[in-house]
């Protein structure tokens, strides 16, 4: 993933900068970077942070760089921003997105005349670079910005410091958000809303799908209109969003809460056929018993409050997660070292875990290591019974748009992997379409078998249409891709 900030004032923007950017360290654990533009030009500063919090790693940088416009990023993948000289004059520029057809536009740039590009440990170009050679293939930015949304397969938000101000371009689709914030003298634009209120900046305007504006301490400039269809990414509230950010007018923690309560609904016999139309009404069907309801921290605590409230259950928190050394930010790229840290976070709570029935939620379960873990841990430690229930529907495929998990196939997906022992390597489109069907035979018995395999004691995934009911947007404007393989 990534996220991004940027500020132009008629005053010294750096602290905003720096705080800004620092405050969008949950979107990403690989590099940092902060560029400004000021009386001397560019300047620019970029940091490995897999080790060392953002914050820590630019406290010094902050007493050197010095200008009135700015922009900075968080990023999983790619270092940037990076400084363009080009015939539409210099530039920096952050992005955050995913690039499909990378190959095809490299050879394109070749074919223009572009020389070279630099190369990243890997043999990966980076996208951010690629983005500002096809810009740069035009005459003006606008037309540079517009170009790389029509041409760009995937996904691509941008943010270009200028002389002039910030340009700021949201996605195609808008499945980035893209918000603008605005005090005396100053403008920002952000990718996460709640990262500039403590710095004095009140909510102004949200860009939307394509559109593209300049922003600067005067004003914002409306340079193209926004395009009508919408996609914005649902994972963002059920995971990847901070609590006190807002999408679209739709609040993160609250959305987590409606996810809960109609999680709780559904295993209540609130949802279904027989439901009585009462809160709390339970049927025939009702076979679980717990004593509390967990969140896994941190992104499943809310769903599970939601979950409580709606049930009557107790809440509880059987393990806490360990934040002194261990923020969230601080994650190795290897998988296996994430796995062992994601373990070592977690310290359990005896007396809420040693003859209890718990019913846990989290986020989502996408190869179902951690979990399977978690759930083994929470039986040594003397659990009765382990129920699991994800906040959104089974992840059939890896995302085209967003980085958002670090797989580089589907079948590091746990459901992927028991689709294919059960029907062999040639899955048609169709079957997997079954197999998303909440309804189907297919469904059922893949549920059954990760809740097999992981051990738990039962396994209810939140429903697609559930799903969108939680967030409360129409569900053609939700990219549910991960979920339905439905663009």
């Amino acid at each position: 993933m990534g996220g991004f900030f940027g500020v132009t004032s008629k005053k010294d923007c750096v602290m905003d900068l720096f705080f800004g950017t620092d405050y969008h360290s949950h979107l990403g654990t690989r590099r940092g970077g902060m560029a400004v533009y000021g009386k001397d030009g560019f300047q620019r500063s970029i940091h490995n942070i897999e080790n060392s919090p953002f914050r820590t790693k630019f406290e010094r940088d902050v007493e050197e760089l010095c200008g009135n416009s700015g922009i900075g990023s968080i990023s999983d993948n790619e270092p940037q921003p990076l400084l363009i000289q080009s015939h539409l004059g210099s530039y920096a520029i952050v992005t955050v997105g995913k690039i499909n057809n990378e190959d095809a536009l490299i050879y394109q740039a070749f074919e223009n005349g572009h020389i070279h590009f630099m190369e990243m440990s890997g043999g990966r170009i980076n996208a951010t670079e690629l983005t500002a050679s096809i810009i740069n293939q035009k005459q003006s930015l606008v037309e540079g910005l517009l170009y790389a949304q029509e041409i760009i397969e995937g996904s691509m938000t941008i943010l270009l410091l200028t002389p002039e101000g910030i340009y700021a371009s949201r996605d195609r689709y808008g499945r980035t958000p893209v918000v603008i914030g605005k005090k005396e003298d100053a403008y920002c634009v952000s990718f996460e809303s709640f990262a500039y209120i403590n710095l004095g900046y009140q909510d102004c305007t949200e860009l939307g799908p394509g559109e593209i504006a300049l922003i600067s301490p005067s004003g914002i400039q409306s340079l193209s209109q926004p395009r009508k269809e919408r996609k914005v990414c649902s994972f963002l509230w059920v995971y990847y969003g901070y609590p006190t950010s807002s999408y679209e007018g739709v609040n993160v923690e609250e959305m987590r809460y409606r996810c809960g309560e109609i999680l709780a609904q559904r295993d209540l016999g609130c949802k279904g056929e027989s439901c009585s139309g009462c809160p709390g009404h339970k049927d025939a069907s009702d076979t679980i018993h717990p004593d509390i309801v967990a969140g896994i921290p941190d992104s499943g605590i809310a769903h599970a409050i939601g979950y409580a409230n709606q049930s009557g259950i107790p809440f509880a928190r059987p393990f806490i997660k360990y934040t002194p050394t261990w923020p969230r930010s601080f994650m190795p790229q290897n998988q296996s070292q994430r796995n062992l840290i994601a373990k070592m976070k977690l310290i359990p709570v005896d007396a809420l875990i040693r003859g209890k029935s718990l019913l846990l939620i989290d986020d989502s379960i996408v190869r179902g290591t951690q979990l399977g873990e978690t759930t083994e841990f929470l039986y040594k430690s003397g659990a009765k019974e382990v129920h699991i229930r994800p906040a959104c529907p089974p992840l059939l495929f890896g995302c085209k748009y967003l980085n958002f998990s670090r797989s580089t196939s589907d079948l590091d997906l746990i459901t992927r992997r028991i689709i294919r022992k059960r029907e062999g390597d040639q899955i048609s489109p169709e079957l997997l379409a079954d197999y998303a069907d909440p309804d189907s035979q297919n469904y059922a018995q893949m549920v059954q078998e990760i809740c097999r395999c992981l051990n738990f004691t039962s396994l209810k995934y939140h429903r697609l249409d559930d799903l969108v009911e939680s967030i409360g947007l129409p569900a053609d404007s939700l990219c549910t891709y991960c979920w339905s393989g439905k663009e």
